[in-house]
């Protein structure tokens, strides 16, 4: 999972330069870019393109190159689901930018096995005041066997339950307490012609946080946990055959919009179904907001906008409180990338991420930098309700799980995610989806 939001799509000579079989540098490089053309780059990066997310990014490239006009850095911005399969080509061919934009977890483990990044550890020991203005427990997702391969940066991205307060009163009923709720508010929904919840499920990570609760909610961290432990068969737990079973049923009572499968996360369609009125609720990401508001008028000003964490399960295992999502993201050297590539890196690292004017840019947009020391900002912020709310949810989790398609392998991650789209679309059953993603355990 990431900050996937409206993007540019790649532009038709980006297109053509790959059918051509050009250099994937040489391609990909014609995409939208808001870093300077011509002489003097110094470093190439490549992160989502996005708004209000994309502004914040470019603004700190454009602040470093200002700072650092002999070694400016060249970006260039590609939508998400894009981004995930070419920065895969070019780390294999041995052409990826100098940084590496990323979520850490099994992602970032290929990587390091495969000797594509810079083991950042003793660079973070010798700037120590670098590693002490971000949130510790960020560091988790950019370690490997001990070693730190990844500065974290941007926002923690709890994934939260969102709905429509205007909808919920029109129809005189409450914001769910349990999953039992939950079921009971989809008929309500349906009979006034509102979709229960939305979806863009054609992007299918956004199915997958639908079985990131019900697992936890259900079972409790351990079952995903003996998943990531490489336990034989670990998928078949009963708690996941459970949790498995509860989504099919909600699919089944037609708890999500009709055509969800068609419906992609990178077009924002998701999140105006929410803010327009065409869908009750919305289960996403904490970046979320922030879209809502630049793109939904009046919606969250007006207070329309309600938010909350996943409910309990009845009977289930999994504390209320505990959460999935995104740590941060993470920012990598590529290996390849020479002496003096590095050191421009390294620079950007040290004087370029999260300096000031982007954490103020970030609040500004309703989004939680995982910079110490922000209290304040927060509260003085437009949004402080929902980033106090994302705070809570953030230091108080008593678990925090990493996005699962993160966590996993890149193998194991898109054999999940073709079995969730099945699973949605009622293709596999609960059994099935379990065996098939038992065979990739730890591959």
């Amino acid at each position: 999972m990431d900050i996937p939001v409206s993007r540019r799509a790649l532009s038709r000579r980006t297109l053509l330069g790959l059918a051509a079989g050009l250099p994937v540098s040489a391609a990909l490089t014609a995409c939208g870019s808001s870093g300077p053309g011509g002489g003097n780059v110094g470093a190439t990066y490549w992160y989502l393109s996005s708004q209000p997310q994309e502004g914040v990014r470019a603004g700190a490239v454009k602040a470093f190159n200002k700072a650092h006009p002999k070694t400016r850095i060249k970006d260039t911005t590609f939508q998400n689901d894009a981004y995930k399969t070419k920065i895969k080509s070019a780390i294999g061919a041995g052409q990826a930018p100098t940084i590496i934009y990323g979520w850490g977890g099994g992602t970032l483990r290929t990587y390091v096995e495969a000797g594509q990044v810079e083991d950042l550890t003793s660079w973070m020991g010798e700037h120590s005041e670098v590693k002490k203005r971000v949130f510790p427990s960020s560091f988790g997702a950019a370690t490997v066997n001990g070693r730190i391969y990844a500065l974290p940066c941007e926002c923690v991205q709890p994934i939260i339950l969102y709905y429509n307060k205007r909808l919920f009163e029109q129809v005189g009923v409450n914001p769910p307490e349990s999953w039992d709720d939950i079921m009971a508010l989809v008929p309500r929904f349906n009979a006034k012609g509102i979709a229960p919840f939305a979806l863009g499920g054609q992007s299918q990570w956004t199915n997958m946080m639908w079985l990131e609760f019900l697992f936890d909610r259900i079972g409790g961290p351990e079952v995903f946990q003996a998943v990531i432990e490489g336990e034989k068969n670990a998928w078949s737990n009963p708690a996941a055959l459970t949790a498995l079973a509860k989504v099919q049923e909600l699919v089944k009572a037609g708890g999500f919009i009709k055509g969800f499968s068609s419906i992609t996360a990178d077009s924002n369609a998701d999140q105006a179904l929410l803010y327009t009125g065409k869908a009750a609720m919305m289960l996403h990401g904490a970046w979320s907001y922030g879209i809502q508001q630049a793109d939904g008028g009046d919606f969250v000003s007006s207070g329309g906008l309600g938010y909350m964490n996943f409910p309990p399960v009845a009977g289930g295992k999994g504390d209320p409180s505990n959460s999935f999502g995104n740590p941060a993201q993470y920012l990598s050297i590529s290996s390849k990338a020479s002496a003096e590539e590095k050191e421009v890196a390294k620079e950007f690292f040290a004087n370029g991420v999260l300096q000031d004017a982007e954490v103020k840019q970030w609040i500004g947009i309703g989004s939680l930098p995982i910079r110490v020391g922000t209290e304040k900002l927060l509260a003085a912020s437009k949004s402080a309700d929902f980033l106090q709310f994302t705070y809570g949810i953030a230091s108080k989790a008593k678990t925090f799980g990493q996005s699962w398609d993160q966590a996993l392998s890149p193998m194991a991650a898109e054999t999940l995610l073709d079995n969730i789209s099945k699973l949605f679309q009622l293709s596999v059953s609960p059994k099935q989806f379990a065996g098939n993603l038992n065979a990739v355990i730890g591959k």
